[in-house]
């Protein structure tokens, strides 16, 4: 018994810790954190309710048990629109799919205390709940029949789990891009949420089977098994970076100012005034265990993917993308741009965008204004890309393209 609380205690803590990390990330794609944060909070409600039906604390149990539940319906729904939607690239949920949470409307409908709503025996629940888990209440638990339970929650699951899987392979698997950022972070989030919805269904299969088994196994054999995830996340942590592990800044007020201008400040560019930000001091680099030939060699595959593959051109492109296409840490890629390299990750890709725009502006200018081909050489905004250039030329654009036709 022991041996489980503790495994129980061990996973709750990192699900909740993944879960408001996620939640509060104010970087990466807003609505799927907040998607992927609920996911973990559903899974951290069963295992909590879990650890009070082994501590037999049935006061907290009944609290805890009715809280979860509409999120417990509400999860399968967030699973496919995780899926759909970073596929899809969407930024937020279109009017229909809140139709999705239908099932967790119903969830929370069932769970509130309606007048004249039968009695509910508190008794026996944990009891069911101990013996054989979520799918064998026989007991009504709120407004709906005990049926809602055992029979509409498997089947949210296995469909939306089709859903998923359907989706993905219609868009995205068409591509040969096998290490397209984002595509192994979603392919490896798939087959495991895959297989922990599936195991969350074993209950219901060894029980149309007469298959005895008992509960804390199926516990201990979760808990187990999340450990082993978060292992491989410590070990291989390149795939989980802007999708599991984002940053959060949860107090802005404390947090230094950004390198790059996110408006565009054509006004006060296009009069002749430079428009500067105020550049954070350096970090101290962190050490890498990496041979003088490893950095060198490593540089050079920066240099050599940046040249035939264009990265620079992406406007949202950032160190743990290139991370990623490298296969290694990102302390790594920022110790090696830093180091070995000499400038930091933000000059030296907006180096690579100033080179392009000097090759495509003498090619289009007659066609496009200097703002659409800043744009089109990676350049968020017209003040990002003036004060580039003249960190890379010591002239503004106009100064340097007269002193080039003198």
């Amino acid at each position: 018994m022991q041996f489980l609380n503790l495994l129980v205690g061990i996973c709750c803590l990192f699900l909740l810790l993944f879960a408001i990390n996620l939640f509060f990330a104010k970087k990466g794609n807003k609505t799927l954190n907040i998607l992927l944060s609920l996911l973990f909070f559903a899974r951290f409600g069963q295992i909590l309710i879990s650890a009070l039906i082994a501590a037999q604390k049935p006061v907290a149990l009944v609290y805890v048990f009715q809280a979860f539940t509409p999120l417990y319906y509400a999860a399968p729904a967030c699973f496919y629109l995780y899926i759909s939607g970073f596929i899809d690239k969407s930024t937020g949920l279109r009017k229909w799919q809140w139709l999705h949470f239908i099932p967790a409307l119903l969830a929370l409908i069932h769970v509130l205390p309606w007048h004249g709503w039968p009695e509910l025996d508190w008794d026996t629940i944990p009891k069911q709940l101990a013996d054989n888990g979520y799918f064998s209440l026989k007991t009504q638990t709120g407004l709906f029949p005990n049926y809602f339970h055992y029979t509409l929650r498997p089947i949210l699951v296995f469909t939306y789990l089709c859903l998923a899987w359907i989706h993905y392979y219609r868009k995205m698997d068409k591509t040969n891009k096998r290490d397209e950022p984002g595509k192994r972070w979603i392919v490896f989030f798939l087959r495991v949420a895959t297989f922990f919805q599936l195991m969350s269904l074993t209950p219901v299969v060894l029980r149309g089977l007469h298959i005895t088994y008992t509960q804390p196994s199926f516990v201990i054999t979760n808990c187990i098994l999340l450990l082993l995830l978060v292992l491989y996340a410590l070990h291989k942590p390149h795939i989980f970076y802007g999708y599991l592990l984002v940053s959060v800044e949860l107090d802005k007020k404390n947090m230094p100012e950004q390198v790059e201008p996110d408006e565009t400040l054509t006004g006060a560019v296009s009069s002749g005034i430079q428009i500067t930000k105020g550049e954070q001091p350096a970090k101290p680099a962190k050490k890498v265990n990496l041979s003088e030939a490893q950095l060198t060699e490593l540089s050079h595959a920066m240099e050599t993917l940046m040249q035939q593959e264009q990265l620079y051109l992406l406007h949202d492109f950032q160190i743990i993308d290139l991370a990623a296409k490298l296969n290694i840490p990102v302390h790594h890629c920022s110790y090696i741009i830093n180091n070995t390299i000499g400038k930091n990750f933000r000059d030296w890709i907006n180096g690579y965008r100033v080179a392009h725009f000097l090759i495509q502006h003498p090619l289009k200018s007659d066609k496009l204004t200097i703002e659409a081909i800043a744009s089109e050489s990676g350049f968020k905004s017209l003040a990002t890309f003036y004060n580039a250039f003249k960190k890379e030329k010591g002239v503004m654009p106009t100064n340097y393209f007269n002193k080039e036709l003198s």
